[in-house]
């Protein structure tokens, strides 16, 4: 009897194994095992009344952004010991003649991060529209869900290990 049992299983072991079923669903091109990709981008340039206070960056031909992608853009706030100091936008500043709000908004192709204020354009200082700094970070659905990162810091973004980023690109760009 048991040498019975014993041969059931081996035959149900090898029928089991030997089975074969269709090839599933590729998977998604550029995916790296479990990591997430992501992307940024640097962009510096100055609020001028001539651009009516716009900078507009176009994701470059061959950059791929999927309509789950979500986008962040991060300023250049300030510089202490060394260290820079990012936050996210929108960012208002609120001085004694009105306000001013970093802001931005973005399509498949392009980001558009815009100066709005109710202060005179005379009372703007070059601090507030001179060479800004902006980081975009072009991020996958899939990480913005995970709950162990902080947007608004973007050194956990830089720093979580389920997202793999591709270079920090310092782009030239063109005011459109």
């Amino acid at each position: 009897m048991k040498k019975i049992t014993t041969i059931l299983l081996i035959l149900a072991a090898a029928v089991i194994t030997s089975c074969e079923g269709p090839m599933g669903p590729p998977g998604l091109p550029g995916q790296d095992g479990d990591a997430l990709i992501g992307t940024i981008f640097e962009i510096e340039g100055d609020f001028t009344p001539q651009d009516e206070y716009r900078l507009f960056f176009d994701f470059p031909n061959d950059f791929v952004i999927y309509d789950t992608d979500i986008v962040l853009v991060y300023i250049l706030w300030q510089h202490i010991d060394g260290l820079d100091i990012w936050r996210l936008l929108p960012q208002t500043v609120v001085l004694d003649e009105g306000v001013i709000q970093y802001n931005f908004d973005y399509t498949v192709k392009d980001v558009q991060v815009f100066l709005e204020f109710t202060i005179n354009e005379e009372d703007l200082h070059e601090d507030e529209t001179d060479n800004q700094v902006f980081r975009i970070a072009v991020l996958p659905a899939d990480f913005m869900a995970n709950k162990s990162f902080d947007k608004n810091d973007f050194n956990s973004i830089l720093k979580a290990p389920e997202l793999k980023l591709n270079t920090i690109e310092d782009v030239n760009f063109t005011i459109r």
